[in-house]
């Protein structure tokens, strides 16, 4: 409210102080569009018609900026202003039309602008006031903080200023173009393939917004469970069950269960079975939770190993015993073999019948007696 009646002010001593601002017959500068929003980068075109009472001739026209500090507003022409020289393009004449034009607007072309004029005359000039305000802009796209995958969401394409009501709004999602042609973008039971960058801009115009960061939360989805090895066991050993899952945030508890157990039997994203069952895991974050379907772990028993063993000892007892009848069976061969030996040599001895005959076995000495009689036991025994 005081901006406005300072303006107010400053219009009052400028129509004051400048000759011819003030109205007269004959004399007048009228502006199709006294206000103007315009997009950063656009070409403004400000269109202006003027006219004067006749016997007067137009010998200078410029556009200047209203400053209230300049004495006298003794502004110079734009054209001859470097900062403005190179984007301003004078459109009119030196008759009735006053439109100028300015190339790649940016936030500092943001003035008042008026058009003045010099006639041949004596106190023949006039400045057309008050004269085009312009407003130059950029884009913003207004987006909540967060979201939560269900929700409904307005992204907003926003300017410092007001558009014309003609605007046509262009909306991309990462580098695709959307359907949507209004400043507003809203998202029905928002999902979570609908997280990605957003930006706007004006249809015609190359100024683009930033883009935004759709961020959509959601509740753990897709959650498994996946198992080192084949899930079958010995007793003693364990096998390593893995949980995962999608979600937005990261998953802050994994809790693991056994089938048929109300109780949990472990928590962290890593467990480590050591007895048979089905085995699961519920993975949860702030928006929710999820389980995952049950996979078996099978351990094999005790007695599945103590076979393993009176196998083995078996197949060791069994090789000691055919060692050992080898053994004895060559034992047996070798006193055979002696026996044999003295039975040929006995029947030699008496097949010979003078030696036979002669030998009176009683007489002779007793140690060739005594082997005879062992020899013929041995082979009694041995038939």
């Amino acid at each position: 409210m005081v901006m406005s009646v300072r303006m107010a002010l400053f219009h009052l001593i400028f129509l004051l102080i400048v000759p011819g601002v003030y109205s007269a017959d004959g004399w007048d500068v009228s502006y199709s569009h006294p206000y103007i929003c315009a997009l950063k980068g656009s070409s403004v075109i400000m269109s202006c018609t003027y006219k004067y009472p006749p016997g007067n001739q137009v010998i200078e026209v410029n556009w200047v900026i209203y400053r209230p500090n300049a004495r006298n507003n003794n502004s110079p022409d734009l054209s001859d202003d470097s900062e403005y020289s190179p984007s301003i393009q004078y459109l009119g004449d030196k008759q009735q039309n006053c439109t100028i034009r300015l190339n790649d607007v940016t936030q500092k072309d943001s003035h008042e602008y008026y058009f003045r004029f010099t006639t041949n005359k004596p106190d023949g000039r006039w400045t057309g006031a008050p004269g085009v305000t312009l407003d130059v802009t950029d884009l913003q796209i207004e987006s909540p903080e967060s979201v939560t995958e269900g929700d409904t969401v307005s992204l907003t394409c926003k300017s410092t200023c007001n558009l014309s009501d003609r605007t046509t709004f262009i909306w991309w999602k990462n580098t695709q173009s959307l359907t949507e042609r209004n400043n507003k973008l809203l998202l029905q039971s928002v999902r979570r393939e609908d997280a990605g960058r957003y930006s706007c801009a004006v249809h015609g115009h190359k100024l683009t917004s930033p883009h935004v960061d759709l961020n959509v939360k959601y509740s753990p989805r897709n959650v498994s469970v996946s198992m080192s090895g084949s899930g079958e066991i010995v007793l003693g050993d364990s096998v390593t069950l893995t949980c995962s899952s999608d979600s937005n945030p990261p998953v802050l508890n994994y809790t693991w269960f056994k089938v048929n157990e109300s109780s949990s039997v472990g928590s962290g994203q890593s467990y480590s079975a050591l007895q048979s069952g089905f085995f699961y895991c519920v993975a949860q974050n702030q928006h929710g939770s999820q389980s995952s379907a049950a996979v078996q772990v099978t351990v094999e028993g005790s007695s599945g190993r103590w076979l393993v063993v009176v196998g083995i000892a078996v197949g060791v007892g069994f090789c000691v015993g055919a060692a050992a009848l080898i053994v004895v069976l060559c034992i047996c061969k070798c006193n055979r073999s002696k026996a044999n030996a003295v039975k040929t040599e006995y029947e030699n001895v008496k097949s010979t019948d003078q030696t036979y005959t002669a030998l009176d076995l009683k007489s002779q000495s007793s140690d060739v007696y005594n082997t005879l009689i062992i020899a013929e036991r041995q082979t009694l025994q041995l038939s």
